[in-house]
């Protein structure tokens, strides 16, 4: 019978552990620069560090968080949103960029709103960093995987925070991305959920996201369903 790796919801981590987490900081090659969303300009929100099986490298998944709703960070190719594939080793944290100023969020009258604005809201980063572990479970489908998973150990499928590798279960229809490089399809690495945590629930419009890399070519990419 065919296997599902599981991700799971699991402690707390330091903001730079190299280990498969959601939250913190991003690990990156030196002089990496903190990416930017191609429609407002503002820094993107950090989501997570997946270290890949077999050494194949990290995954590094960044979302704007800026004006929710406002910015395609649901798709592949928008800019709403970003994903690297970085090598395995020789990674340091990426210094997180300057929150944007007030100028910067002015709106088309030049006014700033800021009545329903949380002040220790960082656009930057999720509010906590949390562990992911791995577990594996004889069953080929994601959900019915997440359903024994849940039965097995007691918790409930919402601590289930995705899945590693194997065939992505899609919430609409199947969106996998080709590389900018090479125009074939990429790979399936990794689903995301949401998660019991709303310190670590990145805005997936309470869907799942899905992540693919064309390792040949060293890219990467992220998006999301509802």
């Amino acid at each position: 019978m065919s296997t599902t790796t599981l991700l799971i919801h699991s402690g707390s981590a330091a903001p730079d552990a190299p280990v498969t987490r959601v939250g913190g900081l991003p690990l990156a090659p030196a002089g990496t620069r903190w990416p930017t969303c191609t429609t407002c300009s503002g820094p993107l929100q950090f989501i997570a560090h997946i270290v890949l099986d077999g050494g194949r490298g990290v995954l590094a998944v960044f979302m704007c968080a800026n004006d929710p709703g406002s910015c395609e960070d649901w798709s592949a190719t928008s800019g709403g949103n970003r994903a690297y594939l970085f090598p395995p080793t020789g990674l340091v944290p990426v210094p997180l960029p300057p929150l944007p100023t007030a100028e910067d969020e002015d709106d088309e009258d030049g006014e700033y709103e800021d009545e329903e604005e949380d002040e220790d809201e960082d656009v930057r980063q999720l509010g906590a960093v949390r562990t992911v572990g791995r577990v594996t479970v004889a069953e080929p489908e994601y959900r019915a995987a997440s359903k024994a998973w849940s039965e097995r150990s007691g918790r409930p499928t919402g601590h289930v925070l995705g899945q590693l590798g194997g065939t992505p279960d899609w919430l609409q229809n199947d969106e996998t991305p080709d590389c900018t490089d090479c125009g074939r399809p990429m790979e399936f690495v990794a689903r995301l959920e949401e998660g019991p945590d709303p310190l670590t629930a990145p805005n997936f419009g309470s869907g799942s996201a899905y992540a693919h890399v064309c390792a040949p070519c060293g890219r990467a990419a992220f998006l999301w369903q509802c």
